[in-house]
């Protein structure tokens, strides 16, 4: 029997300033409604969340790709994964820079190399390799990120105090489920602004940032990526769903265990292998999106659910 395909995408979860608020609404939108065209078309899991990232990592709006934002040394580092629920294939991509799409690269990995991560120096060699399309540091970083890094850089504050106010940008990401019950997930971050040279977060980091598996369901997570890792969000939020808990609460208790614990804030999307998804989050605001039935579900703010439909 035939699965109903379903794709979820988030933009990060953070105190999304108004005046980023309806831009990033607008861009959840466009990736989960580029996913679903591609799921409703009998296209894979992996294709759709793919795409979907691809458009995040493309819109300024979030702090991917076009939107990166600086390290101490003015300089944009990128990560991301994909990950493929039918035979836990993954490919994963730390510290590269001059990539618009890192998504696409991470893919690269997955497919045309034994390794399931690359990193610094190695990983922009191989991208060199593989002819990965390079564009100026310039191009992928907007005046915004900019000013906050010379703000930073004038005032000192620490990547914690930053994180503590909400004021930092974050991941994106998709998880889908497809017609024949294959699950996928992607993540992509351009970091923290004024990170440590060569800091990697959870975004990249498997069973933290991302986790896909046919038998349970797949995830991606947002949010601070240092207590992200220490309670390795995202295959928690499976371990919960195997326990028999649903999506929604799964999530929350996996956001609630790391917010005790650690005192760490943040967001994440799942999907179940029955197509029961959510999308939940501990900070001010996520902007998020989910595609079923040619139905568009959205929000921002906590408890907000709109939905329109889908012309394809």
């Amino acid at each position: 029997m035939d699965m109903k395909p379903v794709i979820v995408v988030h933009g990060g979860a953070w105190a999304i300033p108004d005046d980023l608020a309806e831009r990033s609404k607008i861009g959840v939108k466009n990736a989960a409604t580029c996913g679903f065209s591609i799921l409703a078309n009998g296209g894979s899991s992996l294709q759709a969340v793919e795409a979907a990232v691809q458009i995040l990592e493309d819109d300024t709006a979030f702090d991917s790709g076009h939107g990166a934002v600086l390290n101490a040394d003015g300089d944009v580092e990128l990560d991301a994964i994909i990950m493929d629920g039918k035979n836990l294939a993954v490919g994963a991509v730390s510290c590269i820079k001059n990539i618009a799409n890192p998504v696409m690269f991470a893919r690269t990995i997955m497919e045309q190399t034994p390794h399931s991560m690359l990193t610094g120096n190695g990983a922009n060699k191989f991208a060199e390799k593989m002819n990965i399309k390079r564009i100026p540091t310039k191009e992928l970083v907007t005046e915004n990120a900019v000013q906050e890094w010379e703000k930073y850089q004038k005032y000192k504050q620490s990547v914690t105090s930053l994180f503590n106010t909400e004021k930092m940008h974050d991941t994106v990401g998709a998880v889908a489920i497809d017609s024949k019950g294959n699950i996928s997930c992607a993540t992509s971050t351009g970091g923290i602004t004024n990170k440590m040279v060569g800091r990697v977060g959870d975004s990249p980091i498997i069973g933290s940032g991302a986790y896909a598996d046919n038998f349970t369901g797949a995830v991606s997570t947002t949010g601070h990526g240092e207590s992200i890792m220490k309670v390795t969000l995202a295959r928690r939020v499976l371990f919960n769903i195997e326990k028999g808990e649903t999506p929604q609460k799964a999530a929350d208790h996996a956001l609630e265990y790391m917010k005790n614990k650690v005192h760490g804030r943040g967001g994440l999307i799942v999907v179940s292998k029955s197509g029961e998804w959510a999308a939940r989050f501990t900070t001010k605001r996520m902007a998020w999106a989910s595609a079923e039935n040619n139905i568009l579900t959205y929000g921002l703010n906590p408890g907000e659910n709109f939905q329109e439909k889908i012309d394809l």
